[in-house]
């Protein structure tokens, strides 16, 4: 059997030349258990080699963004339990924004047949979701469309914002840490998420736990005080009091297997 050493290094290997690895695939390769590679990968990723992702790992750089179709299906659970938090503080005739991406898609999901409510998003996946609810209406963003992930940015969207206020605003990502905020693949990503951050009252940050001190990509999205991560019940416990040092208020959502509701 391989040295944990060598047993890395292998990881690093396999990584780079494929672009991905999963917990389940290196846990059969190198006959030890998920545990035991979950280690090594949070290991690596500290060692700033390879990058978390849901599930596994990649190598920086190695490996292209997800599509909002793909990043749909992962983490299901987890992102449907952090937006029936969010759902739970939204006030009808309120002023909401709304980002685009897969976990507050399912916030505007979640949001359907709400009642009175007034929603701006940049987000298609939004938009649709919410397009036939009666009660809501519906502000859309314009601008470039990104395809990717399927949403509108660029000096249009800004350029309508800046005129813009709201309640609440929720702002999904790609990652978040403590220390230097979100972490997105596109730099004009991070200038509406920034802008849409200052036109809120109160500004939450929708991440499943996989997300939580990962750095995939290298444009980031540095959020003033206060602000509130939302986040599931696998968040590792130190992670989360990362965020809580750094004075960042930090809600946790329970999925279906622990039960319903929060837990502080």
């Amino acid at each position: 059997m391989l040295s944990a050493n060598a047993r890395r290094e292998e990881i690093y290997h396999l990584a780079v030349t494929t672009g991905l690895a999963s917990v389940e695939e290196l846990s059969a390769r190198f006959e030890v258990t998920a545990s035991t590679i979950r280690r090594d990968l949070a290991l690596l990723n500290a060692q700033g080699r390879l990058a978390r992702t849901y599930g596994g790992a990649m190598a920086l750089g190695a490996h292209p963004e997800a599509s909002l179709r793909q990043r749909t299906g992962e983490a299901f659970e987890q992102k449907h339990a952090i937006a029936r938090w969010a759902a739970s503080i939204i006030r009808p005739g309120e002023n909401i924004l709304l980002d685009a991406g897969s976990t507050v898609g399912a916030l505007a999901h979640e949001l359907r047949g709400f009642g009175k409510l007034s929603v701006t998003t940049p987000g298609i996946n939004t938009m649709q979701e919410l397009a036939d609810s009666e009660g809501i209406d519906v502000d859309c963003l314009g601008g470039r469309l990104r395809n990717v992930s399927q949403s509108f940015l660029g000096p249009l969207a800004e350029a309508a914002l800046e005129r813009m206020s709201f309640d609440s605003v929720f702002l999904g990502a790609d990652a978040v840490t403590a220390e230097n905020g979100i972490c997105e693949a596109d730099h004009a990503q991070t200038r509406l998420k920034e802008l849409m951050a200052r036109r809120g009252n109160s500004v939450y940050v929708l991440a499943d736990s996989s997300k939580l001190g990962q750095r995939p990509f290298h444009a980031w999205v540095r959020l003033a005080l206060p602000w509130t991560l939302v986040t599931d019940d696998g968040a590792d416990p130190a992670e989360v009091q990362k965020f809580r040092d750094a004075g960042v208020a930090v809600e946790v959502a329970e999925t279906p297997r622990h039960g319903t509701g929060t837990s502080p």
